[in-house]
């Protein structure tokens, strides 16, 4: 079954994401005005994914949205709290570059820790 979890083969860094929505051009922006998505549909996620990259060149690059058939924030939330079973939604596979997807947010994190060690949410502190 699938989740909203990143994963890859060898799993050999985990971590995680976030990011703040941009103020124009968003993601949801984007499918509207491609007419990719209903104004009756809402992106509950998103996946980039890169795939066999060899020699410092990008191998094929994946990007999806995943729509909830509801139109606001208020009715997903209740409608997510009232299923007990996997999420129903429309998954849409977009072209768009990795610079492009990085643009639909304001702000953009990803923090990549080694397998093995669990220091995800840990504080630390640089030397020099």
């Amino acid at each position: 079954m699938t989740s909203f979890k990143a994963s890859v083969q060898y799993q050999d860094n985990n971590g995680t994401a976030a990011a703040d929505h941009a103020d124009k051009n968003d993601l949801t922006d984007y499918l509207k005005a491609k007419k990719l998505m209903s104004d009756d549909e809402f992106v509950v996620a998103s996946s980039l994914w890169v795939g066999e990259n060899h020699g410092g060149k990008l191998g094929s690059v994946t990007v999806k949205a995943y729509l909830f058939d509801k139109p606001s924030y208020a009715t997903v939330k209740d409608a997510l709290d009232a299923i007990a079973g996997p999420i129903p939604v429309r998954a849409v596979k977009i072209e768009v570059t990795i610079e492009e997807f990085i643009g639909f947010f304001k702000r953009f994190e990803v923090v990549l820790t080694r397998k093995g060690f669990d220091i995800e949410g840990r504080e630390y502190t640089t030397v020099e």
